[in-house]
């Protein structure tokens, strides 16, 4: 259930699910409902109507004492839910146990709200339903629980919301009204047709319920506006309207018209429960009424201005000290050693880096990393090798040099003196030497192989990877622009792209750019990277867990 820390906070199960071990333990009707996973972990299956009917019944009966009968072909309500929606009621209406009058406008066969909140706060209700099969069990409901004195089920026509309802009792004023309105338009809504985003996941539970409970005209968006249109007509007659809605996208037209209306108090809601979400809205056209405030963002403002960090823990701070004193001769501070090992690795990666504002306690970086070179390392620098090793045998890469280095010809031939590059010749072809004079036989490995991979070299092979593989499935990303083209590079530079110094300002094409903060706390060194821009933010946490591994690394070594 991973919204129930977002339940209302005097919601029962927040904090404490319901426990289906116990309950199969306990009730029997509700055990044959009860499977055990491949963890030994006991689940329901929510998509069959009959279980989530006997988990609903199992719950009320358990925690409030209510028995109930619900047909399968109507509604089966789920108790978290509802029992959000009566917590917010408490708060509209400011007080959970004085006596109070609502209106539950289409109570469903279950009649859940009003038996909700009779036993709970003991409220009075007036019931509405247009449903024979609804209105017959939702009597039968109240009357087995000995609640027939606070709930009142009458039968209205259809279509009727609350004028009709009301026109009996011209005298008594409500508190609040509830509605569960029909979230779908017509059949195709209701299978999840043309009212889905197709990146969303299937729904979890089963869909029950009759034409009435899920179906209306125009759906829940017009159902509501009904609502409101009543509202405007009766105004204090009722304290606060309220109604709960299906859909995000329903709530910003119903503001927008309620705006319109000049209604003067509105307010609205969420209602998270398991992997389920609601929404509510509530106006007012009384002066005195405490508006709640709409729910926070913060939680997810928080979400996304938290930094990725790691520990240095002090136990590693002097070998990561003699690991920075091979890069340095002067004695370095425990702050500047892991910025210096830090600065190494990031350069090997090509990733450029800034230096920012620093004193002892802190230093900084800004970082921009133009492509992924710190995924599979290890198999990059293996592959590497392989290339070139086979590079000799590769019939383009068998330079006239080269052949002469391997011929048995003693005697050296003499080259025409170069004019202009003496590394290109003017048909573009690569020359042999880059002096005009042949080379000498006897090449060292480390000069052929250099000059071979400075030659061949794959645009996607680094020749500067770190030795140290991260442990992570991710695709590796491609930024249009970030390769060059050897040919297009003019042939007198020497200098490679990636030697290159680039600001990290001035990169127009990048992966990501992040800050990096080295803080020492107490005897520790702390490690955090907070996200500027890019294209995914699982990249610089990919970076981060390949610098922590890497910092780990100097440690473990003897």
């Amino acid at each position: 259930m991973a919204l129930n820390k977002s339940m209302h906070p005097r919601n029962r199960y927040k904090d404490k699910p319901p426990d289906f071990g116990y309950l199969a333990s306990k009730y029997p009707d509700f055990q044959q409902h009860v499977h055990t996973n491949l963890t030994g972990r006991p689940i329901v299956n929510f998509k069959e109507p009959e279980a989530v009917r006997a988990l609903t019944c199992t719950l009320l009966k358990e925690d409030f004492g209510l028995t109930i009968e619900i047909p399968l072909e109507r509604l089966i309500p789920t108790v978290p839910l509802r029992l959000n929606y009566i917590h917010w009621v408490e708060d509209l209406i400011d007080g959970q146990k004085q006596l109070r009058r609502g209106i539950d406008i289409g109570t469903g066969a279950s009649c859940i709200y009003p038996l909700l909140g009779a036993t709970m706060n003991g409220w009075y209700f007036l019931a509405t339903e247009v449903d024979d099969i609804c209105f017959d069990y939702a009597t039968r409901n109240v009357e087995q629980n000995n609640l027939s004195e606070l709930i009142k089920v009458v039968k209205v026509p259809k279509k009727t919301l609350l004028m009709d309802a009301l026109k009996e009792e011209t005298e008594i004023v409500y508190d609040f009204c509830m509605c569960n309105p029909p979230f779908f338009a017509n059949q195709l809504e209701a299978k999840g047709v043309n009212s889905r985003n197709s990146r969303r996941p299937p729904p979890s539970s089963v869909n029950t319920g009759g034409v009435t409970e899920i179906m209306a005209e125009g759906g829940e968006l017009e159902f509501v506006k009904r609502i409101i249109h009543d509202s405007l007509q009766l105004k204090k007659r009722l304290r606060w309207y309220s109604c709960m809605l299906g859909k995000k996208c329903s709530l910003a037209p119903l503001k927008e018209e309620l705006r319109n209306q000049g209604v003067p108090k509105v307010t609205h809601t969420e209602f998270c429960q398991g992997r389920t979400m609601r929404w509510a809205l509530a106006w007012s056209f009384y002066d005195d009424v405490i508006v709640p405030s709409p729910p926070s963002k913060k939680r997810k403002l928080d979400k996304v201005r938290r930094p990725l960090s790691f520990t240095l823990p002090e136990a590693a701070l002097k070998e990561l000290q003699a690991k920075a004193s091979t890069l340095s001769d002067s004695p370095q501070s425990p702050l500047d050693s892991v910025t210096a090992l830090l600065v190494k690795t990031l350069s090997d990666l090509r990733v450029l880096n800034k230096r920012g504002p620093c004193n002892k306690q802190e230093q900084s970086l800004f970082l921009t990393a133009l492509e992924n070179t710190w995924i599979h390392g290890r198999q990059k620098k293996r592959e590497m090798v392989r290339q070139l090793r086979e590079l000799p045998r590769a019939p383009h890469c068998q330079t006239t040099g080269v052949t002469a280095a391997s011929s048995s010809s003693p005697a050296p031939q003499k080259q025409p003196a170069p004019t202009g590059n003496s590394n290109t010749q003017d048909d573009g072809t690569q020359n042999k030497t880059t002096s005009g004079q042949q080379q000498p036989a006897e090449l060292n490995n480390s000069s052929t192989n250099e000059t071979l991979s400075q030659t061949v070299e794959p645009k996607d092979v680094s020749l500067h990877v770190a030795g140290e593989d991260v442990d992570m499935e991710a695709s590796i990303a491609t930024v249009a622009g970030q390769e060059t083209d050897a040919k297009e590079a003019p042939a007198a530079d020497n200098d490679r792209p990636s030697k290159r110094a680039l600001s990290p300002g001035a990169v127009e094409h990048f992966l990501f750019k992040c800050l990096l903060n080295v803080m020492l706390e107490d005897s520790d060194v702390i490690i955090e990277m907070h996200w500027v821009e890019g294209q995914n933010k699982d990249l610089m946490n990919q970076l981060c867990t390949y610098l922590k591994n890497t910092l780990l690394k100097f440690v473990a070594k003897p």
